[in-house]
């Protein structure tokens, strides 16, 4: 029970031996560069899984939808809008970005569209099920490991970190907090959400969370 409570309470992410020193380094370490590309990838194979899972689409993508529906503009140009935009909070919380910040885009879509023709597409609604809980941990493994690598967050990511360290609430609260609250907004402005949806609203922050503290008393040695 005691670890459970230590889980949910953790407001900052762990330094561990593949922690840059700053976001802002010039000349990371190489294992950091490193972590940073496995962590996007497995983030990225983890969405693919969840897409294939054909059982809804990400709270983030509910809201792409909504906005580009409301303002008559494409998914991609709402999509690259929505992520500037939250980049803007950044700054009274004083987050820093990094290289990680501007390659996560790309680097987490190409996996996505690598790997997406090799993903099955269930119909069976225990497959959904299956499929949507196995992607939300691939996506929770992935998520800890390169944000660890402390060489930038993608903005979602920064906004939960941010959001943690300047008020104190931990990190999985503020991330189910930010995932319900995109899920309902681009619901209201008509984006279409599904049972996925919820469970990834509700589940990512815990998971994310809960992988950080297990790599942590890993390797916190």
């Amino acid at each position: 029970m005691n670890s459970i409570l230590r889980i949910f309470s953790l407001t900052r992410v762990p330094s561990l031996f593949w922690s840059a020193p700053t976001p802002l380094s010039l000349k990371p370490p190489l294992i950091s560069i490193l972590c940073l590309f496995i962590g996007l990838s497995i983030f990225g194979f983890g969405h693919a899984i969840l897409f294939g899972a054909n059982f809804g689409v990400s709270p983030w993508m509910v809201l792409s939808q909504g906005l580009a529906i409301q303002f008559e503009i494409g998914i991609g140009l709402s999509i690259i809008l929505i992520s500037f935009g939250v980049l803007l909070f950044w700054i009274p919380l004083k987050e820093k970005p990094g290289i990680g910040t501007f390659i996560n885009f790309f680097v987490v879509a190409a996996v996505i569209e690598t790997a997406l023709p090799y993903i099955p597409y269930q119909t069976d609604i225990s497959l959904k099920f299956l499929q949507v809980f196995l992607g939300i941990l691939v996506i929770g493994i992935g998520g800890s490991i390169y944000l660890i690598a402390n060489l930038g967050p993608g903005p979602r990511d920064g906004l939960m970190t941010g959001l943690s360290r300047k008020t104190g609430v931990p990190m999985a609260y503020v991330r189910n907090g930010l995932e319900i609250s995109a899920v309902s907004i681009g619901w209201l402005l008509g984006g279409t959400a599904g049972i996925g949806t919820l469970i990834f609203a509700i589940m990512i922050g815990p998971v994310i969370v809960a992988y950080m503290y297990l790599l942590k008393a890993i390797f916190d040695k």
